[in-house]
């Protein structure tokens, strides 16, 4: 009976009896390697690979190249066992790097899927070399072919003879169209495979796309009894990159595991059966001075071949690293001379340098922090040094690089305040205490803060060596501690000498951190605001509104933009204090920082706004956010602002002794405000004369500075109500001319001087007056002034010209003949609110009283895209229910 032979593709097949049963060295042929490898019952079929490895059937050849575990083999297998046309499978071994073993093995491969059987083939005879004219033979009989063959080579990295490639491309190339070669393999082969490539003659299948997706990894574990949400599985995707071998053995540990979902969540991969593959597979296998390279660098997140030397003490990393990534050695290439490890890889080499090299670690990142700080690579340098120990060396580097500011801009703020809390007592130089003082300040801890800021100027002696950014650093400390403890001539102080100190730091560090004299100038000109020298106050703020910088200073940018707009609404410039209050918000967003700095200066101006033109609901609302930001931040300007605001809300709605009471800033300072001391005292007086004593209100104001014309006017307002017409006329005529005075300030003093005219019986005067009033009111919505006026005003409004100035705006335009009176209609708005269009669609469906999940639902989007969106247009519409946010759209004409 005829010997038979089960080829890859399942078929039972003679085997010729003339053909050798043995290689060229005489040892029988090893079936086994010719057998598609058993797929596991846990395999998952992945549809898109085997539909792209399809289209090696269309091209000569193909490679499948990725690490080890990465699912190579058994993709192959899978897809080679699906095939109608023959198959011939070879898992390639060492031995077969001289010529005739080599390609004994193959023409058995290709007999036994009954692809090959002339004897005018034959065999190689000797196991070095093999003759051209049997290469020839093969390449002619599978050119004739009517069926091409598939020919399989797995684990094609282990051949390394340059000699066996090109007869192989030789083969490849006079075979025709009756051969398709598969290559898998974990390295790059020697075949010219550019040339393939350019002439579409190639099909690639590499680690990137072998890597398995979340809804993959999902699919994998169900076949291992394993349920894991799409979130997690994204969580375990990333930590394993895909690796198909990674989440196998992990699935596997997991099932043993009593909250398997926990286990893949928090695994310590040195502990488990990955690091036992890895340490086996990849490690081990690497020579002695490249398995040093690999554990040393695994203290890096990433890195480059001259920091690789660095830690190593050699200069070899550049061909060694090259290498590994060639070889799917879990080393993977960033770009730009960048490489990194696997995390998982990482995770059990760094494991395996504490057992192997006990104490080197340390040493390691002290290496790192130095090379990096020369290489200026700051982040880095920081979070090595930290890791080292080295907590002078740390903090010395952002301060001499002048990246002190950094723990204040928001963007790295977090990271580097948890990063120095690890800092202990025993790290004592003046660069420690001064990022002590700058983490103390940063979080309004101003006895710490300013302790450890003397603390660090006394060290900064003349004789320091190159103290000039450590006290540039100071002077912007100084310039925090001026602004939080309301303290002018301290933050000028700070200022001149930061200015001296500019002139000795390299420009090229000014360039680099724009935020250090953004925060500066923001600090002054809030302690200038706070002096009541708004001129001097609008300079500084304006410049460092307009800072470059981009992200990195977009925190003083919008600290800056929301002073400047208090400043307009304390001159009396609502629309322009409101725009600005709105532009702050949109610096933030614009940079992808939605949150507000804390402050909370912008919302207060927005609700000081909403009194002014009557929108009391949208000033509570205002005031209500601004109520939940964090508490005990001992900025006097923000306190202030949120105590007059609270106040005059609470006057309008009739609540006189609440107003008192709200009317004080919740902190002290070292110097009183003037405005914000005159602004109290007129809450107290119309306090006072709403509660029937006008000359408490009078007694009142003789505390208040009339320097500027806001608080000018409005004691006039109430030493007018208080039957103190001189004395009202008399503070009117005192604001200087060419003051900066907006309408909320003029209008007020026209209704003033209109009541006073009225008074005293002329009529003309005053309706000439509420004219002019009214013209400038309409402009900015301007309401409280005229509600705020008394009975006097009404009378005249209801004359025609007046009557057609507050019609639609002030007071319900009059209806045609037959119609119904119509409710108030509100002019267009000052300030365009930018929504985006998805913004505008979850808009509109808030009005039809839609729910988030029905929104999302209507939407075809997550909830949580919804509540992203919602987010942002309470934002721009500075609201933070609902039910405002429709009705704030609507007074805007976006509904």
């Amino acid at each position: 009976m005829a010997e038979t032979y089960e080829n890859a593709g399942g078929t039972t097949v003679p085997i010729v009896p003339a053909v050798p049963s043995a290689d060229p060295q005489g040892d029988p042929f090893l079936r086994t390697r010719f057998a598609l490898p058993a797929r596991p019952a846990t395999f998952l079929r992945r549809q898109r690979l085997v539909q792209h490895l399809d289209q090696a059937l269309g091209t000569p050849l193909a490679l499948v190249n990725g690490p080890a575990g990465a699912g190579k083999t058994l993709l192959a297998a899978d897809w080679a066992a699906g095939l109608r046309q023959p198959v011939a499978w070879l898992t390639v071994e060492a031995g077969d790097r001289r010529p005739g073993v080599f390609w004994a093995y193959v023409l058995q491969a290709l007999r036994a899927c009954g692809a090959s059987a002339s004897d005018v083939v034959g065999a190689p005879a000797d196991a070095s070399r093999v003759d051209r004219k049997l290469l020839a033979a093969l390449a002619a009989e599978l050119n004739e072919r009517d069926r091409p063959v598939v020919l399989v080579l797995d684990e094609y990295d282990r051949m390394t003879d340059p000699e066996v490639t090109k007869q192989l491309e030789f083969v490849l190339h006079h075979a025709g169209r009756g051969l398709h070669l598969v290559l898998v393999t974990r390295t790059e082969p020697l075949l010219p495979l550019h040339r393939y490539r350019a002439a579409g003659e190639l099909t690639e299948i590499r680690a990137a796309e072998l890597a398995f997706t979340p809804e993959e990894a999902v699919a994998l574990l169900e076949l291992h009894g394993l349920s894991l949400p799409v979130p997690a599985a994204s969580a375990l995707v990333d930590r394993t990159r895909g690796w198909a071998a990674g989440l196998r053995l992990s699935a596997l540990a997991a099932r043993e595991s009593a909250d398997p979902e926990l286990y893949l969540k928090e695994f310590d991969a040195d502990r488990s059966t990955v690091a036992d593959f890895l340490l086996a597979e990849v490690l081990r296998g690497q020579p002695q001075e490249t398995q040093g390279l690999l554990l040393r660098v695994s203290v890096l997140e990433r890195f480059s071949p001259e920091l690789a030397n660095a830690l190593t003490l050699r200069t070899d990393a550049e061909p060694i690293l090259a290498g590994l990534h060639r070889d799917n050695a879990f080393v993977e290439y960033l770009g730009h001379s960048s490489y990194q490890l696997h995390p998982l890889f990482r995770e059990i080499l760094r494991a395996h340098l504490r057992v192997r090299l006990p104490g080197l670690e340390p040493e390691l990142h002290r290496r790192a922090a130095r090379w990096l700080r020369r290489s200026g690579f700051l982040p880095e340098t920081l979070a090595h040094g930290a890791a080292a120990g080295d907590w002078d060396f740390a903090a010395g580097a952002l301060v001499d690089d002048l990246a002190i500011g950094q723990l204040f801009t928001g963007l790295r703020s977090d990271d580097l305040t948890q990063l120095f809390s690890q800092m202990g007592p025993e790290a004592r130089s003046p660069a420690t205490d001064v990022v002590r003082a700058a983490r103390d300040l940063s979080r309004h801890d101003l006895d710490h803060g300013l302790a450890r800021l003397r603390l660090a100027e006394e060290q900064l002696t003349d004789d320091a060596p190159d103290l000039a950014p450590a006290q540039l650093s100071c002077a912007l400390l100084e310039a925090l501690a001026a602004r939080l403890t309301g303290c002018p001539p301290r933050a000028e102080r700070a200022a001149v000498a930061a200015d001296d100190l500019r002139q000795e730091v390299p420009a090229h560090l000014l360039d680099k951190h724009p935020e250090l004299t953004a925060l500066l100038l923001t600090h002054l000109g809030s302690a200038r605001l706070w002096a009541g020298r708004f001129e001097d106050a609008r300079a500084a703020l304006t410049t460092a509104a307009a800072a470059p910088g981009g992200a990195s200073t977009v925190l003083p940018r919008e600290d800056a933009l929301e002073h400047l707009a208090l400043l307009d609404y304390l001159d009396g410039w609502l629309g322009r204090a409101e725009r600005k209050a709105l532009a702050a918000v949109a610096e933030m967003e614009r940079v992808g920082l939605p949150q507000p700095s804390g402050s909370g200066i912008g919302q207060l101006v927005l609700a000081a706004v909403a009194v002014d033109r009557h929108e009391l609901g949208r000033a509570q609302a205002l005031l209500d956010e601004t109520a939940r930001l964090p508490a005990g931040t001992h900025d006097p300007v923000p306190a202030a602002g949120r105590a007059l605001a609270t106040a005059r809300l609470l006057l309008v709605r009739g609540k006189a002794r609440a107003a008192v009471d709200a009317a004080a800033p919740d902190v002290s300072a070292v110097v009183a405000s003037p405005w914000a001391t005159s602004r109290e005292a007129l809450v107290t007086a119309a306090a006072h004369l709403a509660e029937g004593r006008p000359d408490a209100a009078a007694e009142v104001l003789q505390g208040v500075s009339v320097d500027q014309p806001g608080c000018a006017v409005e004691a006039a307002a109430i030493q007018l109500a208080a039957g103190r017409t001189g004395a009202a006329i008399d503070l009117l005529d005192g604001i200087r001319a060419g003051s900066r005075a907006g309408p909320a300030v003029t209008v007020r003093a026209a209704l003033v001087r209109a009541q006073a005219a009225e008074g005293a019986g002329d009529t003309a005067t005053a309706r000439r007056l509420v004219a002019h009033a009214l013209l400038d009111a309409r402009r900015e919505r301007l309401r409280r002034p005229f509600l705020d006026a008394g009975a006097w005003l009404r009378p005249l409004l209801a004359t025609a010209p007046l009557h057609e100035l507050a019609a639609g705006w002030l007071t319900p335009g009059s209806p045609r003949q037959g119609e119904r009176p119509r409710p108030e209609v509100l002019p267009p708005p000052l300030v365009a609110v930018e929504l985006s269009g998805r913004e505008r669609d979850v808009l509109e469906r808030l009005a039809r009283m839609m729910s988030t999940e029905e929104v999302a639902a209507d939407l075809y989007v997550s909830v949580n895209t919804v509540k992203t969106h919602l987010k942002s247009v309470y934002r721009k519409l500075a609201v933070n229910r609902r039910g405002d946010a429709v009705r704030r759209a609507r007074d805007l004409r976006l509904l």
